[in-house]
């Protein structure tokens, strides 16, 4: 039997995590041709400087090429695979790729975030592939999961450490007691953290990686516009000691819940206790924890980022396409048939940790506990420290609606006894 037609592949991008899959390619390209039953081929690699020295990559020069729109058009090209990130020209590239009916495999967070659904409503059209396994916690076998195994259940929660940057600076501050300029420092110097960490640090990365994971758990499209963020560069040494004193410690999460006729989904610093699955995840690894209601409780744990484990889960997901190529089997579609309603960050029950700095005189906890009445929250607990003329007050809710929250907390910011609100912080996961 002579052996199948190679699969034809373009690449857009070869920077970190197009570097390592020509090179995964090339040193698996026998194990690749085995699994698929074809070899894999390169027909171009698009990029900005075709001429840049690329030291040791097992690559032609000659396929470099400054002219992605029309390495994608050519016709003898059968799987697209883009890993240059950003909205455009990338939306164009894969567009017109999935139109043409070719395959695409994509790791760009940011595009699936805003635009998605036109992405798979492409992709529907051309009677093609789209992948993005690796858009969301880099090798970690997440999406596939969620897209395929658990489609026989139904899952109600979706709770994650999505990105390693802000888990590093967390978990260096909780071990260390160091401030989050200090961490922040660290995690540069060791490559962590990128010059400008805006994205990480302020949460873009994980709003656009919760909106991902919510549109396909809960069938119903998300963007990142839907996903409430709020970053964690106000979180204080102080913070996290008053977490160790709770039994808690604090990460950037990304939370995503439904009910009946909703979801809600959120990024932001929390408290969760220390006997949580995701309080031990440390240094740079992500983390997933999914809850559904046949399964139960599912954990996904791995590196969630680096060019390697990244170009990894690329390469997984090229893989399913090539072999659908070759079978004319088709990859599942879009799942958005619930549509739920996404609720605002106001309706989303949630826990606050608040501490406040009030003068020490008679009737400060009882001034303080009357706000929180007015607003029908509900305190869980109390503690009090203080010098002669001053005192810190640490207040830890129970469940009342974000809005109800946010209000208490604006109120108590008015009050002539609290000379100021040193931290607010979310409680998750039944801390405190």
């Amino acid at each position: 039997m002579s052996p199948a037609k190679s699969v034809r592949l373009a690449l857009l991008g070869c920077g970190i995590v197009g570097s390592e899959v020509v090179r995964l390619l090339h040193e698996q390209r026998d194990d690749l041709t085995a699994r698929i039953g074809a070899p894999l081929e390169i027909a171009g690699i698009a990029v900005r400087r075709p001429g840049r020295e690329r030291g040791d990559l097992p690559v032609d020069p000659s396929l470099f090429t400054t002219d992605a729109l029309g390495l994608v058009k050519r016709d003898d090209v059968d799987v697209v695979i883009e890993v240059v990130g950003g909205i455009e020209p990338a939306r164009t590239w894969l567009t017109e790729a999935l139109r043409a009916g070719k395959s695409v495999v994509t790791a760009n967070k940011a595009l699936l975030a805003e635009d998605g659904g036109a992405l798979h409503d492409a992709a529907a059209d051309g009677g093609a592939d789209l992948y993005y396994e690796a858009s969301v916690a880099g090798a970690i076998p997440l999406l596939r999961p969620l897209r395929e195994s658990l489609h026989g259940d139904r899952v109600t929660a979706v709770t994650g450490i999505v990105n390693g940057t802000t888990n590093f600076i967390l978990s260096s501050m909780a071990s260390t007691g160091a401030g989050f300029n200090e961490a922040l420092e660290e995690a540069t110097e060791l490559g962590y953290a990128e010059a400008d960490p805006t994205a990480d640090v302020e949460g873009f990365d994980a709003a656009a990686k919760a909106a991902i994971l919510a549109s396909l758990a809960f069938h119903t499209r998300v963007t990142a516009a839907d996903v409430f963020r709020e970053g964690m560069t106000g979180v204080t040494a102080g913070d996290m000691a008053s977490a160790k004193e709770m039994g808690c410690t604090i990460k950037l999460l990304c939370i995503a819940r439904r009910t009946a006729e909703s979801v809600s989904v959120r990024v932001h610093p929390a408290m969760i206790p220390l006997t949580h699955p995701l309080a031990s995840v440390g240094d740079a690894f992500n983390a997933v924890f999914v809850e559904t209601e046949a399964a139960g409780p599912l954990m996904f744990y791995g590196r969630g980022a680096g060019g390697r484990p990244t170009a990894s889960a690329v390469l997984g997901d090229i893989v399913a396409a090539a072999r659908n190529r070759l079978t004319g089997a088709r990859a599942p579609s879009e799942s958005n048939y619930a549509e739920l309603t996404v609720r605002p960050i106001g309706e989303s029950l949630t826990r606050y940790h608040i501490s406040l700095d009030v003068a020490e005189k008679p009737g400060v906890l009882a001034t303080v506990a009357g706000v929180f009445a007015q607003h029908e929250v509900s305190i869980a607990t109390v503690r009090q420290s203080g010098r002669a003329d001053d005192a810190k007050l640490v207040i830890v809710t129970h469940s009342a609606p974000d809005a109800a929250l946010a209000a208490t907390v604006e109120a108590l910011s008015r009050l002539d006894i609290v000379r100021s609100i040193a931290s607010v912080l979310r409680v998750e996961g039944g801390a405190g």
